[in-house]
């Protein structure tokens, strides 16, 4: 199998927000590559169940890589990577997905029923999103902004660092600085999760092994619950002391789990077959 590692980030942070954490994949000898930002490219827009951001994923290993890979994932990004891996099975070799649970039952129905009603907002950070933040007079007023915000302040240092760094850019017109995730593109993706994946994996099951890493302080997983994510993980379950953003709290830790999940596919590969019963 390829030692190759495609990772896949979360809503609104590029994938450079994870730099410690693709760092150290890197030294375990990976190799290691990254969608810099999904929804940004015009080829591949934001619609319903996002379609095209599984082809942007695609299409980047099958153009960019060229073979196989581990898809690893946090949040969005596992969604996709879990999408991906079921619908071309041939390019995933496992999925490693960060704290992304399984809607199933009345809250994928309730879900259903908000995006036919364009009521998205009621049950999505759709509304926080809109009205984010997003320019700044300075690289260091950002820094300030994220720094007094407890989300943010609970980040490791250096991923807050590369998070202020990468994550903004510098205004087109000279003054300041701007957040690179578009919070219109932010919003559009909340507003058009897939909320039928449960019943796609059930009926087609994934080729490649799973496995799941959970928040213990995770909200979105607590409101979500584990019913769903069970039904296709099973109990590849694990857990990393943190919000739904212990990547960013943890990284090392996050990194080093990653890592032996990936391993234990691996092993599991090159292991012989049992032998037929006599």
């Amino acid at each position: 199998m390829y030692r190759t590692l495609v990772f896949a980030h979360a809503n609104s942070f590029p994938a450079s927000t994870y730099r410690t954490l693709l760092d150290g994949w890197r030294a375990a000898s990976f190799q290691v590559h990254a969608v810099d930002r999904f929804g940004h490219d015009p080829r591949y827009p934001v619609t319903p169940d996002w379609p095209h951001l599984v082809e942007q994923l695609h299409d980047f290993i099958a153009h960019e890589v060229g073979h196989p890979v581990f898809l690893v994932g946090h949040s969005l990004g596992g969604f996709l990577g879990m999408m991906l891996a079921r619908r071309h099975p041939t390019l995933a070799q496992g999925v490693v997905v960060m704290d992304s649970p399984l809607l199933s039952g009345w809250k994928a129905a309730a879900i259903g029923l908000a995006k036919r009603a364009g009521a998205m907002h009621r049950v999505m950070p759709s509304r926080i999103s809109a009205q984010r933040t997003h320019e700044w007079a300075s690289e260091q007023h950002a820094h300030q902004h994220f720094r007094g915000k407890a989300k943010f302040a609970a980040f490791h240092p250096s991923v807050l660092h590369d998070y202020v760094c990468t994550g903004t850019e510098a205004h087109p017109d000279g003054t300041g600085r701007r957040l690179r995730f578009s919070r219109e593109i932010e919003t559009a993706i909340y507003d058009t999760m897939p909320h039928r994946l449960l019943q796609e994996f059930r009926r087609h099951p994934h080729r490649c092994p799973l496995a799941f890493i959970a928040g213990t302080r995770s909200r979105e997983l607590r409101s979500v619950g584990l019913s769903g994510t069970r039904q296709v993980f099973g109990d590849r379950i694990s857990w990393i002391d943190g919000s739904h953003l212990y990547p960013f709290e943890h990284p090392e830790r996050t990194t080093a789990e990653v890592l032996r999940w990936l391993e234990a596919f691996l092993a599991e590969a090159s292991a012989p077959a049992p032998a037929p019963a006599c």
